[in-house]
């Protein structure tokens, strides 16, 4: 079983930032995708970024787009998730997924490795 390693996360106010990192550790195929997803009571679990060593251009899904931006390690397999700009909507449970490249899914279905998630919460 694949672990994956998160950090970051946690409360901040309207207009905040945070950062949320993954590492994927002991990674040996030639290309990953690392991609977040959010998830509240409730609701599905909705896609947020997705990023991968293909060369192709971070996907974000439209709620986030200009407010988030991922970056990638290569070297270390690992991808952060740069969260500005927080609004009360993005409170939710955040984790991130692993999966051999080079095309990096937006969807769910498109990763085998979760991570734990962690929780971040924005008040007003």
């Amino acid at each position: 079983q694949r672990q994956l390693v998160e950090s970051g996360g946690g409360s901040v106010q309207t207009g905040g930032s945070l950062t949320l990192a993954c590492e994927v550790p002991g990674w040996t195929y030639r290309s990953i995708c690392i991609a977040w997803f959010r998830q509240t009571p409730g609701k599905e679990r909705e896609g947020v970024a997705a990023t991968g060593t293909g060369g192709r251009t971070p996907w974000y899904a439209p709620s986030v787009d200009g407010r988030f931006t991922v970056s990638q390690d290569k070297g270390a397999n690992a991808a952060y998730l740069h969260l500005n700009d927080l609004k009360p909507e993005d409170t939710a449970t955040y984790v991130c997924a692993a999966d051999r490249g080079p095309y990096c899914s937006s969807r769910a279905t498109g990763y085998q490795y979760w991570g734990q998630g962690t929780q971040i919460i924005v008040s007003s």
